[in-house]
């Protein structure tokens, strides 16, 4: 190889390795209105200086008595108090706040919500048509994947939900999509699935690091975010710990010592919480906590 070839073998492996690098990011996120526990847009602490999502939870494809309806959408958060109008006007006082809503959850009435649908075509053509007038009732901004029970097979999950933000991207409906998958044999062939398909469309990874055990330490936490990112691979994982006191790495014992770790190798892409619900009777310490050392990132 002469030497004009290695240079330029150099500079494209310099220019490869610059685009790929991954960068630490000030972007805040906490899903809300999911407990019925009354709790308003603003209620929740906002720190000007952060990129700040609001996660209505959830849109449900699901009737009232718990029957699904194949991509029929509906809006089950907090609706009295999570209003379109509180919604335009926490905007109006906050500009670096954006809204989307969650699709899916857990439970509704207290059964399991489940993915499936008769056919792609049909869910999908019925998606579209009822998420798109939720999203323009509340003027969003995007949308977050978070079934967590299936009947059917990862392929269908992936082609359903990736052709629906395949659309919704398309026609400027929604601007960011994140998914939000845990560590579970049930759970992760359908996101590894979606993400092999449509990565690409995908902006966040809601990982759900709260559902790993209670006693979660930092080493483990920060093997598992390794994990998730050979999962999910040039993705923006997100770190993420719960307020209801469920599992993982809380902030008590060392979660912001975790994420100074990942800070420092430049792969803190922002922090979500799960959930402004269960933090409103504390007064929302962690969410000041996190938005203060995002805020600080130099």
């Amino acid at each position: 190889m002469n030497t004009y070839s290695i240079l330029v073998l150099v500079l494209l492996t310099t220019l490869l390795s610059t685009q790929a690098a991954p960068t630490n990011s000030k972007l805040f996120r906490v899903y809300i209105g999911a407990e019925g526990k009354g709790v308003k847009f603003s209620d929740v602490p906002v720190n000007p200086n952060l990129e700040f999502h609001f996660i209505l939870s959830f849109a449900i494809d699901y009737t009232p008595s718990s029957s699904p309806t194949n991509g029929y959408f509906n809006a089950y958060w907090d609706t009295e108090n999570l209003t379109t109008s509180s919604a335009s006007s926490i905007r109006a006082r906050h500009s670096n706040i954006k809204i989307a809503m969650s699709l899916g959850g857990d439970t509704i009435n207290g059964q399991n919500v489940y993915f499936q649908p008769k056919s792609i075509t049909s869910w999908v053509t019925n998606a579209i048509y009822s998420i798109t007038e939720i999203s323009n009732k509340y003027n969003l901004d995007g949308i977050d994947i978070d079934y967590e029970h299936f009947r059917t097979d990862p392929n269908t999950f992936a082609e359903c939900i990736g052709k629906l933000i395949s659309y919704l991207k398309d026609h400027k409906i929604i601007s960011f999509v994140s998914i939000a998958p845990y560590d579970d044999t049930s759970v992760q062939p359908y996101y590894k699935t979606l993400w092999k398909k449509y990565g690409h469309l995908i902006d966040y990874v809601n990982f759900q690091f709260y559902a790993y055990p209670k006693n979660t330490t930092v080493p483990q936490f920060l093997e598992y975010f390794e994990a998730q990112r050979l999962n999910y691979k040039g993705g923006k994982i997100l770190t993420s710990f719960g307020t209801d006191g469920s599992g993982g790495l809380s902030p008590k014992h060392g979660f912001f010592s975790a994420c100074n770790s990942l800070r420092d190798q430049n792969k803190l892409h922002g922090i979500f919480i799960w959930s402004a619900d269960d933090s409103k009777e504390a007064g929302f310490p962690f969410e000041l906590q996190s938005q203060t050392f995002l805020a600080n990132i130099k």
